[in-house]
């Protein structure tokens, strides 16, 4: 039994026991405050009314399409092609055969040069990408051209086009946010959770692993993972998601501690439930809204760590085009703006919208902010 007090009033609330499922079903104790209304709901109505974070959702998502689909927008072959009477579909081609489903046939077709057969006209029909260009498609005769023409935003030193290499490298630092911040997420939240949950001689040792972590400089620590295991964004990746949980671990590890005493914390104890399905089911679940909003600016945290290590040259292989890369070609060249101006821009809106986004759902999961 619950006792719920409400203006100076004391209403008993049975808490229920699911044998089938082996859980406590947890009493809403503010249904009547807000009928019709679920947590999800009210998050979702708060979270609308700032338009900033609104739209930095909008532009996330346009990032995410940019880099889903960025072989069909920036590519060094065409979309569809007629050759010889034979219709090709060189990007979807290049998908399949890079999975080992298919292969080319005829073999020549694999270097052919599509644009040179397009300039001859020999090609019946053709299609090319909005941006007919390669983020590694190398042209010296058009280094260090201006933004115009084909070149939309100019080329670097070799003649490489830079709005390719954007569009490309936007898969670089999504990935980076998104599995850096994942993997950060996840090990803060377990280990964060048995220092909550247990306390005593457990809180103990993960509080002492986590001041340890953070008496390290984690950027250089990262730049000696990088050092000490190669270039690779999978190495990049896990340096940054293996250095940077321990805000995550204290959020939760603080939150737990104010919900693992509630009244259908102790009804789960009370019946027999194992710790195991009381973390996951009941106290974890109540404890994570804060944990969301640091992952969103763990997101924006990882995309400015990944430049600034590419931007240095210790980040994912020099083949690979990212944001970073492009403006260190920058810095070697003073007076094409157009490699420091565009991928720091690029870099600058993605941080500020997952920003934006944390602000936003921190401002809808405190009830102190809600109508």
């Amino acid at each position: 039994m619950v006792n719920k007090t409400l203006d100076n009033t004391t209403e008993v609330i049975e808490v229920k026991y699911n044998k089938d499922r082996d859980e406590i079903i947890q009493p809403d104790l503010f249904d009547k405050d807000r009928p019709g209304e679920s947590y999800v709901s009210l998050v979702k109505k708060q979270f609308k009314k700032n338009k900033l974070a609104v739209i930095s959702v909008y532009v996330v998502f346009f990032f995410i399409f940019i880099a889903l689909f960025a072989d069909f927008l920036s590519y060094a072959k065409p979309l569809y092609v007629k050759y010889e009477g034979t219709t090709y579909f060189p990007v979807i081609k290049d998908y399949l055969v890079g999975i080992g489903l298919t292969r080319w046939d005829p073999p020549e077709l694999i270097n052919i040069n599509w644009k040179e057969l397009d300039n001859q006209n020999k090609v019946e029909s053709i299609v090319w990408a909005p941006v007919p260009y390669g983020p590694a498609e190398v042209d010296l005769m058009h280094s260090l051209s201006k933004p115009r023409g084909d070149h939309y935003l100019g080329t670097d030193q070799v003649g490489r086009d830079l709005l390719s290499g954007l569009i490309h490298g936007s898969r670089i630092s999504l990935s980076v946010g998104f599995v850096a911040a994942g993997i950060s997420a996840f090990i803060g939240v377990i280990l964060g959770s048995l220092a909550g949950y247990y306390g005593g001689k457990m809180d103990i040792i993960i509080s002492r692993f986590i001041e340890i972590m953070l008496t390290f400089p984690l950027f250089f620590l990262i730049i000696v993972i990088v050092a000490i295991y190669g270039s690779s964004i999978w190495y990049v990746m896990l340096a940054i998601g293996l250095t940077s949980w321990t805000r995550e671990a204290r959020l939760i590890r603080g939150e737990i501690l104010k919900v693992r005493n509630m009244e259908y914390v102790l009804a789960a104890s009370s019946v027999g439930l194992p710790n195991r399905k009381i973390i996951f089911r009941h106290v974890l679940p109540n404890s994570i809204a804060p944990v969301l909003v640091s992952i969103a600016f763990a997101i924006s945290a990882a995309i400015i760590i990944e430049a600034a290590l590419s931007f240095f040259g210790m980040g994912v292989s020099a083949t690979t085009v990212t944001w970073g890369s492009l403006i260190n070609e920058g810095r070697t060249a003073p007076n094409a703006w157009w490699l420091a101006i565009f991928p720091g821009l690029m870099i600058f809106i993605s941080v500020v919208a997952y920003n934006l986004i944390g602000e936003g759902l921190r401002d809808a999961l405190d009830p102190r902010l809600r109508d």
